[in-house]
C-alpha cells in the first residue's frame, strides 16, 4: 500500500476526477498526448501523484492520489488553469478556431469522487478501459 508519511500522519487519500472540454468538443482526440503530458508535469510539481489517467474522445479521466493540505477544488482549478494555459501556448492555431472570444479549454464544472482502497483497482480498470 502507497501510504505518505510526514510528521508521523498517515494518509491515502485518492479521487476519481473527470473534466470535459468547453463546449463538448472533441479536442481530445487531436491533443489528448499533449494534456496528459501537462497533467504529469503539473501533478509532479505539486506532489499530486496521477494513479492512473486516460482521454476518450472528450473526457479526461485521472485517478490521483493527493495530500490532505490541498482540497479537491484547489487541486482542480489547479489542473484545469495550468493545462489550459500550457495547452494554448503549444497549440494556439489550432485551439483559435475552435475558441473565438477566449482562452478556454475545459467546461467549468467537473466530476469528483473520493474512493475507498478496496475500490482502487475497480476504478483503475474502468479508467484503463475509456481510451
Amino acid at each position: 500500500m502507497d501510504y505518505h508519511t510526514k510528521n508521523h500522519s498517515k494518509f491515502l487519500l485518492m479521487c476519481h476526477l473527470i473534466f470535459v472540454c468547453k463546449y463538448r468538443k472533441k479536442l481530445l482526440i487531436q491533443l489528448g498526448n499533449d494534456v496528459k503530458q501537462l497533467m504529469h508535469d503539473i501533478a509532479n510539481r505539486y506532489h499530486i501523484r496521477i494513479v492512473e489517467m486516460e482521454v476518450d474522445k472528450e473526457p479526461i479521466h485521472l485517478l490521483i492520489q493527493y495530500e490532505p493540505k490541498m482540497s479537491i477544488p484547489e487541486i482542480v482549478r489547479l489542473l484545469k488553469q495550468m493545462t489550459t494555459f500550457h495547452i494554448w501556448k503549444q497549440h494556439e492555431t489550432y485551439l483559435s478556431k475552435h475558441f473565438w472570444k477566449k482562452r478556454t479549454f475545459w467546461s467549468d464544472g467537473y466530476f469528483a469522487c473520493s474512493i475507498g482502497n478496496v475500490s482502487r483497482e475497480t476504478i483503475q480498470k474502468y479508467i484503463q478501459e475509456q481510451g
